[in-house]
């Protein structure tokens, strides 16, 4: 299982958000660079990078900051937020990220998801961001009308191989991550599926490797030092 080490960036700066909640942001770095720099340091092979801005307005505003990771830091990047063109689809991926992640635009734009997936075939990832059974788009801010598992089932029946999946009632809380939404979802699926939101202890990501997860994005307990990441690499089989 890839442990994800993640960077949410706003204004330039590394944060998190509480339940995807704007105004419960803590600023934790004002160099999400450094931030990238300390990750590799620690092991990891691998980041997600999210611009907050772009999720909520639907165009990059972190695009400089982004660049410089993918290309000082060494990591394996795959970038959300903002992502709703083809264009810029080919501008991240130009600048060495390794993949992108639809949210908003999946979902949202007719008949984008498929040719995206067509396009760019494995640099396609789509982000289900779940609230109470439906997904919720532009940076979490609205709730669409796809519940969550037919929309997850569509994905895969599209052609995407790679789906991130997020509890945003669990998200930046430290209360524990959602265990059973993904027992649900691997029985039920075959596409990779990458956990995020409320993962806390060690124990979480050894049940997620367990349960046959692909993937496991880990935000603020890593800000907070409930998680070492030398050690979650380590945990993580």
């Amino acid at each position: 299982m890839v442990i994800y080490p993640a960077i949410d960036i706003f204004d330039g700066k590394a944060v998190r958000l509480e339940r995807g909640d704007y105004s419960r942001m803590t600023v934790y770095n004002d160099d999400p660079v450094s931030v990238a720099h300390g990750f590799k340091e620690a092991g990891a092979k691998a980041a997600h990078i999210v611009d907050l801005e772009g999720a909520r307005d639907g165009r990059p505003a972190n695009f400089g900051t982004i660049e410089r990771i993918a290309r000082e830091s060494g990591l394996e990047i795959q970038v959300g937020g903002g992502i709703r063109t083809a264009g810029t689809i080919e501008e991240y991926l130009g600048v060495g990220v390794a993949r992108v992640i639809l949210g908003t635009a999946a979902v949202a734009a007719h008949g984008f998801l498929p040719e995206m997936a067509r396009t760019f075939g494995d640099a396609i990832a789509v982000s289900a961001d779940l609230r109470d059974g439906y997904v919720a788009i532009k940076g979490w801010t609205e709730l669409s009308d796809q519940s969550a598992l037919a929309f997850c089932r569509a994905v895969e029946d599209i052609g995407v191989r790679t789906l991130i999946c997020t509890d945003i009632s669990k998200d930046g809380l430290l209360e524990g991550t959602n265990m059973e939404l993904y027992r649900t979802l691997r029985q039920e699926l075959s596409i990779a599926l990458i956990a995020s939101g409320g993962i806390t202890a060690l124990g979480e990501i050894m049940a997620l490797s367990a349960l046959g997860m692909d993937g496991a994005i880990l935000g603020k307990a890593l800000y907070t030092g409930n998680i070492d990441l030398s050690e979650a690499l380590r945990n993580a089989t």
